[in-house]
């Protein structure tokens, strides 16, 4: 019987009772993954790329079950010719655009900030520094796709104004969202009182908000970043939040997860940190897992899956 190697990021005994009629066995996924009789894996963060490939000659697909991809060598699978990789793309779509707006709304309400306080023993209605009104508060959303257009016609809705940065997004379509299309990334950072981050991580986004660009916000501004830490030059951001150029930020990812004593979670009283959990819902989970076995199944198949990033040469 050939093997799907999974991660923990699936229910193995549900992708087994899934995948059963293709005549496949799913084990765990541990160490690098290896095996003459492997015809899929299940990767969440675990990284393949060349030796990987060279060590599973039977491969046919490869399965990310997350929206990003940033782990997976695309440019080794064509080389390698033969398989198919995958993603899904628009699992988590609400569950993301709603973390992010609510992260905002913390952030400009002060809702973390005050609770602390008030928990430390401090009743003080400007403890968290200025609290904004949302209507006429200006959005910015860096990266339009699928997230991204979620929390734009969220924020339209509540009165913010919104304008969106996107190299890839045609700017009628944001405008056909209510959105103002930025010029450019330096143009909405000057614009916007709040920034919220959604493009993927590729070698062009890598580091995309440096001190730099923090520098072209407006004093006391709001940053949040909910879709990969290397966007974000983590150092820039606490530097910001240190000297007061930043009024607030919100990161649901972190350069090293989960925090280790070597390398904790940044700290700051103006900081809200959550544990990577923007995307999470019993109902994303449950569509997360249904969508990993379709696409394993289709693939073993002989089909095409949905949210191919790869396919084989034929």
């Amino acid at each position: 019987m050939t093997r799907v190697l999974a991660d923990t990021a699936v229910d193995r005994d549900a992708l087994a009772a899934a995948l059963r009629p293709c005549g496949v066995a799913v084990e765990p996924l541990a160490g690098a993954p290896s095996g003459d009789d492997v015809v899929g894996v299940v990767a969440w963060e675990r990284p393949v790329g060349e030796a990987e490939l060279a060590a599973l000659p039977r491969l046919r697909v490869v399965v990310t079950p997350s929206v990003g991809y940033d782990h997976l060598d695309l440019e080794a699978a064509r080389r390698h010719g033969g398989v198919w990789v995958c993603h899904v793309p628009d699992y988590c779509v609400d569950e993301m655009a709603d973390t992010a707006l609510a992260l905002v709304l913390a952030l400009m309400r002060g809702v973390v900030a005050l609770d602390r306080q008030v928990r430390d023993g401090f009743w003080d209605t400007g403890g968290a520094g200025p609290l904004r009104r949302v209507r006429g508060t200006r959005l910015g959303v860096v990266g339009f796709g699928r997230i991204g257009a979620a929390l734009a016609a969220r924020a339209v809705a509540l009165g913010f104004e919104v304008s969106g940065s996107d190299p890839v997004v045609d700017a009628a379509a944001m405008r056909a969202a209510g959105v103002r299309p930025a010029g450019s990334l330096h143009d909405l950072l000057r614009a916007c009182h709040v920034v919220s981050l959604h493009a993927p991580l590729t070698d062009a986004t890598r580091g995309l908000i440096g001190a730099g660009e923090i520098a072209l916000m407006p004093p006391g501004a709001l940053l949040v970043n909910t879709a990969r830490a290397a966007l974000c030059d983590g150092g820039a951001l606490l530097a910001a939040l240190e000297g007061g150029r930043l009024g607030g930020a919100a990161l649901d990812v972190l350069d090293v997860e989960p925090p280790t004593p070597e390398d904790p979670a940044p700290r700051h009283p103006r900081l809200i940190v959550t544990p990577h959990a923007a995307y999470a819902s019993p109902e994303a989970d449950a569509e997360l897992e249904r969508r990993v076995a379709a696409a394993l199944r289709a693939a073993l198949d002989g089909g095409a899956p949905d949210g191919a990033l790869v396919a084989p040469r034929r």
